[in-house]
């Protein structure tokens, strides 16, 4: 009997995971100080909407050019010798960028009356390195979040994936969001360059945390250093990767699945600010607690994902997921509440982060791994290709809507919208995410064992 309690033991993650653990809090507390930094800093340099909007595009555009190529690229080299490099250069990039502000301080406004600047002249060339650096982050994030996430199997034993994973979403939410930004604030407070070094520091201990653990750690890659030095035909190994993803009998619905509820969610997220402020009446620093439901929620999903996975299984969860998004939708659409739009923000994080837990497990479960990289670049490229294309439909369904009604109706339409298409979206996708789906394709495919 003692044997067998024995063996029932949950086995401990182990030094790796948690070195890796502590490299992702780090730098994603970095990210959470500079995303008060960054936009304070763009309005500090341009009071111009389109200047400042540029550098926002510039950020994401990597994600919609370099997603497909940088899931080839991991598959490719060693996914930690990657997230070591991807770090390195985005820990130079800040150090770049602060030095830079140091030396143009004198020709910056006051911080704290930056908001009520109407007119300000471009400091041209600081705008042209917030751009650069806007632009080079990116395509460091996209490669470098990548890698992380197809390089946990390698880490941790199969069945862990979704504790693990959880306690990443959670660590990722509270660093990024929770504590960062209002830290961020603080130190922006201080001077103006100094949560750009705080940051660069953040990244180079995350360097050395991921580098301590290389003669532990196996890259999940079947690639040898042969096949590294060989010539990347990028449009054969994407169309591997798409074409793999793209018979699969359950990856494939569940990425179109994703594809369509951040779309969806994208349309009240287009105009949100002015939702705040003109139907629940916030003021910024109302706005700010708004904001922290999110980071709340998120960490708390990470905790309570693989607890209500295992409570109630994958296919009920996801499709409790599903139901919950439109019918938050629906209330918000009716209240005037800050209060109720906090607490229902924190519900609808939670049951995010549980879609992530669940799927992303799977997904690092059941995808070979010679392929993981190539299929989860292709299978985040139908996941988030709609977010842009659902802001500007949100934004225009706004526009559209004023004409016909008053601003209040308009700003809360795109709710109504959003409810609807989200029930159908659960029509079509709850009898295909189901239980006996997911552990089918578990049992099917293994990242160590191409099938």
């Amino acid at each position: 009997m003692k044997k067998r309690a024995e063996s029932t033991q949950v086995k401990p993650l182990g030094s790796r995971y948690w070195r890796l653990l502590s490299a992702h809090a780090i730098s994603n507390l970095g990210d959470g100080i500079t995303s008060v930094a960054y936009p304070w800093l763009a309005s500090a340099i341009t009071r111009s909407p389109f200047l400042i909007a540029l550098v926002a595009v510039l950020s994401r555009l990597p994600w919609l050019v370099f997603t497909l190529p940088a899931g080839v690229i991991t598959d490719r080299f060693d996914r930690r010798k990657i997230i070591v490099a991807m770090d390195a250069i985005r820990g130079v990039l800040s150090v770049f960028v602060g030095v830079a502000i140091f030396l143009q301080r004198d020709s910056l406004p006051d911080i704290h009356h930056v908001s009520s600047l109407t007119a300000l002249k471009t400091n041209w060339l600081l705008f042209a390195v917030l751009s650069i650096a806007a632009l080079l982050f990116g395509f460091a994030e996209v490669l470098r979040d990548n890698a992380a996430q197809t390089l946990l199997p390698s880490v941790v034993e199969q069945s862990q994936l979704e504790s693990a994973n959880g306690k990443m979403w959670s660590v990722e939410f509270a660093m990024n969001s929770f504590v960062g930004p209002p830290l961020g604030s603080f130190i922006l407070g201080i001077a103006i360059y100094l949560p750009f070094l705080i940051d660069a520091s953040s990244f180079f201990i995350s360097v050395a945390l991921i580098a301590s653990i290389s003669t532990i750690v196996k890259s999940t890659s079947t690639t040898s250093e042969k096949v590294e030095r060989t010539k990347i035909n990028f449009r054969a190994e994407i169309k591997e990767g798409f074409t793999w993803l793209w018979r699969h009998e359950l990856l494939r619905p569940m990425a179109i699945i994703l594809g369509s509820l951040n779309g969806i969610g994208a349309l009240t997220q287009a105009t949100f600010i002015l939702f705040a402020q003109e139907v629940l009446h916030t003021s910024v620093f109302v706005f700010a607690v708004l904001g922290m439901a999110g980071a709340i929620g998120g960490s708390l999903g990470g905790i309570l994902g693989p607890k209500i996975s295992a409570r109630i299984g994958s296919g009920p969860s996801l499709s409790l997921t599903l139901l919950s998004g439109p019918a938050i939708s629906l209330i918000i659409g009716f209240i005037s509440n800050w209060q109720t739009v906090w607490v229902l923000t924190v519900i609808t994080m939670i049951f995010a982060v549980l879609w992530n837990v669940i799927t992303v497990s799977l997904r690092q479960s059941i995808i070979p791994g010679n392929l993981l990289g190539r299929v989860n670049s292709v299978y985040r490229f139908f996941a988030w290709g709609s977010i842009p294309i659902g802001t500007l439909i949100g934004g225009a369904l706004v526009d559209l809507a004023s004409n016909q009604s008053s601003r209040e109706v308009a700003l809360r339409t795109p709710y109504f919208v959003s409810a609807a298409l989200g029930f159908a979206v659960f029509i079509f996708a709850a009898p295909r995410l189901t239980t006996a789906k997911i552990e089918a394709a578990r049992a099917e495919g293994s990242p160590q064992e191409p099938k």
